[in-house]
């Protein structure tokens, strides 16, 4: 950053409520002066942003964690991963599974490596073949609410994750259950809770950053063709149109889905084969085409 600004260069210092310019001088050292009027609030920040030495320990010190919200469709409905939390704060209660992020990992490692240890996939490589046992995975948003976490200052970088039907999960970290639940229930106004259990909402502010996710799902189907990431690598149009249904929560009709999708230029390739895994005449077996975008879109029925 160049600091050596014109002798008219004005900046801005706080003064009690209100930013007021201060003149910017040579020092005589080939640096820059700044000199404050009197009353002007010194900021440590100010300092950093112009390159200057600062002292870590002025800052508070924080933590980051990565969240995960890993859907699936399953019996028709679209799932979110959830655990059970076994420690405080929150103790419990259920909550999307995460941790914190290692001082030797970046925030894509560790989200993969969280998606590892709940789920057993693999974040899949756009680049490379699809894999059985691999998941796309994509960063969703951050979220750094001071009162977020009750242990200490916490921001949580949210990752979505999609896949297919998954097996019944199983439990890492600090939880001592997980489970498929369907989002509905998840984000019910009431709270979740099973088997008779008394209805909590999710722990820390997982409520939102679930619906944040499940709504980065439903507008990316209309325009892209992450859709086929919740359907095995051979899959029929029946067995697609279910996912776009699960996910909207709509029904559409069939012959319609069949049509655009199907017309839509490298949404879909056929593989050749056929199957009757859901009864009836052998369905067309597709897998998903090299189209990242959805060209015309697959609009979202209004309800």
């Amino acid at each position: 950053m160049d600091c050596s600004w014109g002798y008219d260069t004005a900046v801005t210092f706080l003064h009690g409520d209100r930013r007021e310019p201060i003149d910017v001088v040579p020092d005589g050292s080939g640096s820059t002066a700044y000199a404050a009027d009197e009353g002007g609030v010194y900021r440590q920040a100010d300092d950093y942003d112009r390159g200057m030495p600062y002292d870590p320990s002025a800052f508070p010190p924080f933590a980051v964690t990565v969240d995960l919200v890993v859907l699936t469709v399953r019996r028709h409905a679209l799932c979110a991963l959830a655990v059970r939390r076994g420690e405080q704060p929150f103790q419990g209660r259920w909550a999307l599974p995460g941790g914190f992020v290692r001082a030797d990992e970046d925030l894509a490692q560790a989200a993969a490596r969280e998606l590892v240890e709940e789920t057993g996939l693999r974040a899949h490589d756009p680049s490379a073949p699809a894999q059985d046992n691999g998941a796309h995975l994509e960063q969703l948003a951050t979220y750094g609410d001071p009162k977020r976490d009750p242990r200490m200052r916490v921001v949580s970088v949210a990752h979505l994750a999609l896949a297919p039907d998954l097996p019944a999960p199983r439990a890492g970290g600090d939880a001592n259950s997980a489970r498929w639940a369907p989002v509905e229930e998840l984000l019910q106004q009431g709270g979740y809770g099973r088997d008779g259990e008394q209805a909590a909402p999710l722990a820390f502010d997982h409520a939102q950053i679930l619906s944040d996710g499940v709504e980065r799902a439903r507008s990316k189907i209309e325009y892209s063709s992450l859709a086929t990431a919740f359907c095995p690598t051979e899959f029929t149009v029946g067995e697609l149109r279910r996912v776009y249904e699960a996910v909207w929560g709509v029904a559409l009709d069939p012959r319609n889905f069949h049509r655009k999708v199907t017309g839509t230029p490298g949404f879909l390739v056929p593989t050749g084969g056929t199957t009757t895994r859901q009864g009836g005449r052998p369905a067309q077996l597709f897998r998903a085409g090299g189209a990242t975008l959805l060209n015309p879109p697959m609009l979202r029925p209004e309800v």
